[in-house]
């Protein structure tokens, strides 16, 4: 399960090339200093008074994340309709719409979490997991309060299903956001956690901020977003990793309350317009593991994406909703990695295995490992200039360093 409140520098193996850079970049003493406005979000939640802000003036002390919402339509009789994801919602006056942090007023839309995270933290890009992605630098990874879904087996519902108002903040604009992430050395910000559509504006802004001082930007999402605002988020982040949840709309109704089709659309828009992509895919044991619907996730990404788009099939732990069920076997992992093997992915992995030989790249013509990994740890890197050191052969992905 991920620990998003654990500082980095715990991690074991200091000799290897993750953890040095962790180390080098963050003093455990300056960074809990820094945090300490912020703590943990699940151990010292701001106690929920039943206050919702909906129908009176919002408060002053909330005014700094308050920014008007970059997508909706303005309706009759001061009702909205949100653009930003699929669910398009139509929200009167004084009303918010299903994520929980977007309010109308008078008409006009509202994001409320602007500049507003309820946890930050310094994570190795291969937690997100970036596998394919300056492998070994660190992530300035942030979130806000709210998701457009709702997934019954979330590892992070004390977040991403509560009101901002439900839980401690610290104010956060893009500026700051990029000082910190430099002053720990952080090669890339992460939007993470809970969901970064329902913060667009936020990331959007601190993507912009970071560009314009050599700090990428990296989006871990569930891909549940309309397609204007995600062809605009592509022209400033660096890299997109999707949590493809099944290959099965029945799954997203029940298990996720979204939709598969605009998940699968919005991946297809992404490689359309050059973004480096990965999947990651959660097996959770009899509801989404079965041959035929891996087969057929497998098929699809390599005649849709491409065979070079990096799929991680993860263990799943019971949590949250689901807890009646076991942790993934590790033969249905292994399973799913074959299947993706024969329809002919390059780059296959299986997570939350750590020491597994799945966690490692290897090169698609040559099969030596060009990255080898033992979870969050990277040994060493074999790529030379984009290619495989042995053979010369391209390995997909971003490496410069």
């Amino acid at each position: 399960m991920s620990n998003k409140y654990n500082i980095i520098d715990e991690l074991p193996g200091s000799g290897d090339i993750s953890v040095k850079r962790a180390l080098n970049a963050i003093n455990r003493r300056e960074f809990i200093k820094s945090s300490a406005l912020i703590g943990c979000a699940l151990a010292c939640p701001f106690p929920f008074t039943g206050q919702v802000y909906a129908g009176s003036p919002f408060p002053e002390e909330f005014q700094k994340y308050i920014r008007e919402a970059r997508y909706y339509e303005k309706l009759p009789h001061k009702k909205i309709r949100c653009t930003l994801c699929p669910r398009e919602c139509v929200i009167d006056e004084r009303e918010r719409g299903y994520c929980g942090v977007r309010e109308n007023r008078e008409g006009i839309y509202y994001t409320l979490v602007h500049s507003r995270p309820c946890t930050f933290h310094a994570d190795p890009i291969e937690k997100k997991p970036l596998f394919h992605y300056y492998p070994g630098t660190i992530a300035f990874s942030i979130a806000t309060a709210g998701c457009n879904v709702h997934c019954k087996f979330c590892q992070n519902w004390e977040i991403s299903q509560v009101r901002p108002e439900e839980i401690r903040s610290i104010y956060m604009p893009p500026a700051k956001t990029v000082e910190l992430a430099k002053q720990y050395r952080c090669h890339s910000i992460a939007y993470t956690y809970s969901e970064p559509t329902i913060f667009y504006e936020y990331m959007y802004d601190a993507a912009v901020a970071g560009n314009e001082q050599d700090v990428k930007s990296v989006v871990i999402t569930a891909g549940y977003i309309s397609k204007d605002p995600l062809i605009e988020l592509c022209q400033v982040v660096d890299a997109i990793k999707v949590d493809l949840k099944a290959y099965s709309e029945k799954y997203y109704q029940e298990l996720v309350n979204g939709e598969l089709k605009p998940v699968l659309d919005s991946l297809i828009a992404m490689r359309k317009v050059g973004m480096w992509t990965e999947i990651v895919y959660l097996v959770v044991p009899t509801l989404n593991d079965s041959d035929e619907e891996l087969t057929d996730l497998c098929r699809w990404i390599n005649n849709n994406l491409g065979r070079d788009v990096p799929v991680h099939f993860t263990r799943f732990h019971p949590q949250y909703l689901i807890k009646n069920l076991p942790p993934t076997p590790l033969k249905t992992l292994e399973r799913a990695k074959e299947i993706g093997d024969a329809e002919g992915l390059h780059y296959v992995y299986i997570g939350n295995v750590p020491g597994h030989p799945a966690e490692n790249t290897y090169c698609p013509k040559c099969n030596e490992v060009v990255v080898r990994r033992t979870g969050f740890i990277v040994h060493e890197v074999n790529i030379k200039n984009g290619r495989c050191k042995k053979c010369s052969t391209e390995i997909a992905g971003k490496w410069g360093i």
